[in-house]
């Protein structure tokens, strides 16, 4: 049976995640979350329809009415769940190839799950009887119209009218949930839009394009000389930058950014971000600069996430650009971080390329993905010695962080450092242990 990873199930469509696990996590979720009414949504996968039918009739079967937003990106299906105050389901593999998909809840009110509501629904998935529903005690199943009205309507409220008048402004939809609604946004402040990767098919999405590979849209910006370029991935809920030139500006560049911005509007609660392990050292000095306190988590948005709900904090994020600006939204949405990020651009009077050189200093990272026999989630306790052996040989320029992967049969060796030669080699060296200890 699947396992809740750092972001909801996931896998390969119909063998590791078929249409039978979608029933049964439909009628567990129904049974934990609780609730008379519950939001699906999708992206553009072929897939999806299929899981969609089988996750909405194992709601159904535990009485639960089950409304179908259809096609919209992750943070559109959050920011409904919010305003309805009910549980949601999006059927995704984020950034994944198309063959995969998955499944990602929110509880009501639009925030992703702990822990211990994932563990209990993994249990009742366990100790599922018959249905024994019948008659007017089953759930109905319908169609929502005008969902994705709504998202626009309240991301287009995020900046000024106007905001963005006669910026230039390519986006690369990954053929992906945003393909229908980004240019729509964005157009609506007054931007010139242009987009790629617009088109799915069901079979393209994420397919050279995206947020995991923002080379297509680099050239896309410099062939039509556009002021900035936006990549999402395959749901909506992540961002990567590219500037004028073409230059390729990551989460963490863009979460610096924005810290600057709202701290200098007074919408930086305590002064504080959050982050994960992951984020760059410079990121960390930068911020340190700047007065502005760094709090760490582990890997996986839903982490950054509960640290912002605990904290009563305002931003925070990934390097791989999720990113949520938490009093205009319950979850990483790639469209909103855009869309301040080009206000942003469009206020300063300069091109982004000059603001995300001056917002910090990057340390070469080198990071290697080692598959082993099977994920150990107690990696770096065990490798203590060879970590902080490794660290020393940094002379306190830079650091090492090997983690689990939350998703996959692998091992995460990163190293930072001066030059990215010293962290290439520390990185092989430290990966090379693992895999004869672990492979």
């Amino acid at each position: 049976m699947p396992s809740f990873g750092t972001d909801g199930v996931r896998g390969i469509a119909n063998t590791e995640i078929p249409a039978s696990y979608a029933l049964a996590l439909g009628r567990a979720a129904a049974k934990v979350l609780g609730g008379q009414r519950v939001l699906i949504g999708r992206d553009t996968r072929r897939s999806g329809p299929l899981l969609e039918s089988a996750l909405a009739a194992g709601f159904a079967t535990e009485g639960v009415d089950v409304e179908l937003l259809g096609v919209l990106p992750t943070p559109a299906i959050a920011l409904m769940a919010a305003e309805r105050g009910v549980p949601a389901a999006v059927i995704t593999a984020s950034h994944n190839p198309f063959s995969d998909n998955g499944i990602k809840l929110f509880a009501a009110g639009g925030r992703k799950l702990p822990d211990d509501v994932e563990t209990r629904i993994e249990a009742e998935i366990a100790s599922l009887a018959d249905p024994i529903r019948t008659g007017g005690d089953v759930g109905s199943i319908a169609t929502v119209e005008g969902a994705a009205l709504r998202y626009i309507a309240a991301r287009t409220h995020a900046v000024e009218p106007a905001a963005l008048d006669g910026m230039t402004v390519v986006l690369d939809c990954a053929n992906g949930a945003t393909f229908a609604v980004a240019a729509e946004i964005f157009r609506a402040v007054g931007a010139v839009v242009t987009t790629i990767a617009d088109t799915p098919d069901g079979t393209n999405i994420n397919a050279g394009c995206g947020a995991t590979h923002p080379r297509p849209l680099a050239q896309a910006v410099v062939a039509a000389r556009a002021d900035l370029g936006l990549a999402f991935d395959g749901d909506g809920d992540r961002l990567i930058a590219v500037d004028q030139h073409g230059k390729i500006v990551d989460g963490d560049r863009i979460i610096a950014l924005l810290a600057g911005d709202l701290r200098a509007q007074g919408r930086l609660v305590d002064d504080t971000v959050v982050v994960t392990v992951m984020s760059n050292l410079g990121f960390h000095r930068a911020m340190s600069s700047a007065g502005i306190i760094v709090q760490t988590t582990a890997v996986g948005d839903r982490y950054v996430l509960e640290a912002l709900a605990a904290g009563g904090l305002s931003l925070g994020g990934e390097q791989s650009g999720h990113i949520i600006v938490s009093d205009l939204a319950t979850t990483g949405d790639g469209i909103l971080a855009g869309l301040l990020l080009a206000d942003l651009v469009a206020r300063s009077g300069g091109g982004l390329a000059d603001l995300a050189a001056a917002s910090m200093q990057v340390f070469p990272q080198v990071l290697v993905n080692v598959r082993v026999a099977e994920r150990n989630p107690e990696i770096a306790a065990l490798l203590a010695d060879d970590i902080a052996q490794t660290e020393r040989g940094l002379g306190g320029e830079g650091r090492v962080l090997v983690r689990a992967s939350g998703t996959e049969p692998l091992i995460r060796v990163m190293v930072e450092a001066a030059t990215e030669e010293i962290a290439q080699s520390a990185a092989d060296g430290l990966a090379a242990i693992v895999k004869r200890r672990f492979g």
